[in-house]
């Protein structure tokens, strides 16, 4: 699969499970892994991904997703320069100087509380996200600053991980 996944939710349940559930409903951290590599240019496998994250924690194997910085670990056992940052003011700045960034955040709506993924890049002068909503259907817009996107969203715990060749 060369093309880049757009919308989690569309991928069918029985395809790419992760742990004991679908990555359509916990794919979030694999699918931005894959993402990552596809914009740097690279192959990638979802099942390989699939397995790696599994493995991160035995007991749970994807079943409530990926840890913040398992993308981080990730990159930097494959050579790349990774840098990462939880301080939203660094954002920007981290994002410019990365080839692709992966973002995690947290996010609250009434009484729900979740946790997500994506790629992002920085591409004639504003940050383009991928697989950013339930219902994306390309890259998402999300303007100048990764900083301002993230705190207008009302995200909370977020750690920017920069990605460079």
């Amino acid at each position: 699969m060369d093309e880049l996944i757009y919308c989690q939710r569309k991928i069918p349940k029985e395809r790419w499970r992760y742990g004991f559930r679908s990555s359509a409903a916990t794919g979030c951290g694999w699918i931005a892994t894959y993402n990552a590599l596809r914009l740097l240019g690279q192959a990638a496998e979802p099942e390989a991904l699939i397995r790696y994250y599994e493995r991160q924690v035995p007991l749970i194997q994807g079943n409530l997703g990926t840890m913040a910085l398992s993308p981080a670990f990730y990159f930097r056992k494959r050579g790349y320069a990774v840098e990462h940052t939880s301080v939203y003011e660094r954002f920007d700045a981290v994002a410019k100087a990365s080839d692709v960034c992966i973002l995690f955040y947290h996010w609250w709506r009434k009484w729900k509380l979740g946790a997500h993924f994506v790629a992002v890049e920085y591409r004639d002068g504003e940050f383009i996200g991928y697989n950013t909503y339930r219902n994306s259907t390309g890259p998402d817009r999300y303007g100048p600053s990764l900083e301002g996107f993230v705190r207008g969203r009302k995200y909370f715990g977020a750690v920017l991980i920069g990605i460079r060749k």
